[in-house]
């Protein structure tokens, strides 16, 4: 056997040493890009190191500012919701309805003549009769705070301004009552899925990661409730069915992003978190910075389209039954988004790191002392996966720098004699004008840019002794 060949079968028989210098190499590699940054080095924009994985928010070391900005917002609708309620809609009060059969009147022209017969926010829609497939204009209002001795004159009057304004005659109007009944029963069943989901939720996640997981989504998902609710009532919005379901609607898409951060956590602590280098809050950073982009274009990706909706729909086309479940959306994808982000996963980094486990690998770290240099940031939790070896994983003696990440990078084995097998990854050829990390070989490491020797041996972890 070559030495080599010795030299790799040590290599793969001590996983756990291989782990800490390349834990310990990143670090150094870690300051000495501080240092140059310090010294005068330009440093990319926010989104370049979004995009390379060279981002180290510290989303934990922060989690008060986070907590507290939601109190106050929570605080401040819950205050709203007891001096000055929601403003529900006609659904849930009750009221009367106008329908218009008319082809050639417009939403906004329903809602002018309304408004000039004296209802003050009259909720106007577009309707499609399914027998003859004529359109038809519904004008809804509630009249509760009408004297009823004066209610049957402004009835007629807004069935004759409806008749004038669509030019058709006044039998062309007709003239409904509205019940509360409907609101009720739409509310009632929207608290009992909202009870079953918590409940099918809380079981998966417990199943699936863990107990404390599943108390930090449902937490997130309380807050999302919460802040549009509070909002609703701070800003007297109008509440109809249409906003129940939008509810609904946020907290599925809240819950899917929680879960895609607590998988990458979960990942996280079977690898890197395994080792007792780092303490969970700094695992649970090193996880949110690595789902951060993917966060953040999920999050544009869900409010654009609602929003665009909501602005020409509501705004331009004068659609008003938009508005009701465009803001809701919008109000709660944000929420969600903000959620996910800044509430699920500090709070399920402030539970687990009260643990034995956890308290007992932050005492052994802080025992060191010293100054631990700066924080992981994905590409460097990549380069020491790829330095470390692994399942699937070969010789870091072949391993590569190129700028970026790619893909299949890490498959790479020595074939006999040195050459590298299938699937090994090569150096690229420098291109002209590239920077000064294209194209170089950095041993053991797949970071972005930069080189540096690799990591010395710890005392006693040495790769065996050659006779």
């Amino acid at each position: 056997m070559s030495p080599d060949d010795r030299d790799d079968t040590d290599a793969t028989q001590d996983p756990e040493g291989e782990l800490e210098e390349a834990f310990e190499g990143e670090l150094e590699h870690a300051a000495e890009l501080e240092a140059a940054e310090e010294a005068g080095a330009k440093r990319p924009n926010a989104l370049l190191r979004l995009y390379r994985g060279q981002t180290s928010f510290d989303f934990i070391g922060n989690r008060r500012w986070w907590f507290g900005v939601s109190s106050v917002i929570i605080l401040v609708g819950i205050i709203s919701l007891f001096t000055q309620g929601l403003n529900e809609g006609i659904d849930f009060k009750g009221g009367r309805s106008w329908i218009v059969s008319s082809q050639a009147m417009t939403v906004a022209q329903a809602t002018d003549a309304a408004k000039s017969a004296g209802v003050a926010s009259p909720t106007v829609v577009q309707l499609t009769n399914q027998l003859n497939g004529q359109k038809q204009i519904q004008v809804t209002a509630e009249l509760a705070a009408v004297p009823s001795d004066q209610q049957q004159a402004d009835l007629y009057k807004v069935q004759a301004a409806l008749a004038a304004a669509a030019h058709v005659p006044l039998s062309s109007v007709s003239l409904n009552q509205v019940g509360s009944t409907w609101g009720s029963n739409v509310t009632n069943k929207a608290i009992q899925a909202l009870v079953i989901f918590f409940v099918l939720v809380t079981a998966y996640i417990s199943l699936r990661f863990e107990f404390k997981m599943a108390i930090a989504a449902i937490v997130a998902v309380i807050h999302d409730i919460l802040v549009v609710v509070g909002i609703y009532s701070l800003f007297q919005l109008q509440v109809t069915p249409d906003t129940v379901v939008a509810v609904l609607t946020v907290l599925g898409y809240s819950l899917y992003d929680t879960v895609v951060v607590f998988d990458r956590i979960r990942d996280n602590a079977q690898g890197l978190g395994a080792s007792g280098r780092i303490t969970y809050s700094e695992m649970v950073n090193l996880s949110m910075n690595q789902t951060l982009a993917r966060s953040i274009n999920t999050s544009l990706v869900a409010i654009m389209p609602v929003l665009s909706v909501l602005l020409v729909g509501s705004l331009l086309l004068g659609a008003t039954s938009l508005q009701s479940f465009g803001v809701a959306l919008v109000i709660g994808l944000t929420s969600g988004a903000y959620s996910s982000i800044f509430i699920a996963s500090p709070l399920l980094a402030w539970m687990k790191e009260r643990e034995p486990r956890y308290v007992t690998i932050r005492q052994r770290i802080e025992a060191r002392g010293g100054d631990r240099g700066p924080a992981l940031t994905p590409a460097m939790a990549a380069a020491m996966a790829g330095s470390a070896g692994g399942p699937g994983r070969g010789s870091s003696k072949s391993r590569t720098s190129t700028g970026v990440i790619r893909p299949g990078a890490g498959s790479s084995t020595k074939g006999k004699g040195g050459a590298p097998a299938s699937g090994t990854a090569t150096p690229d050829t420098p291109q002209a004008g590239s920077g000064s990390g294209a194209g170089r070989t950095s041993q053991g490491s797949t970071r972005p840019a930069g080189n540096r020797p690799p990591p010395r041996p710890r005392k006693g972890k040495g790769k065996g002794k050659r006779r």
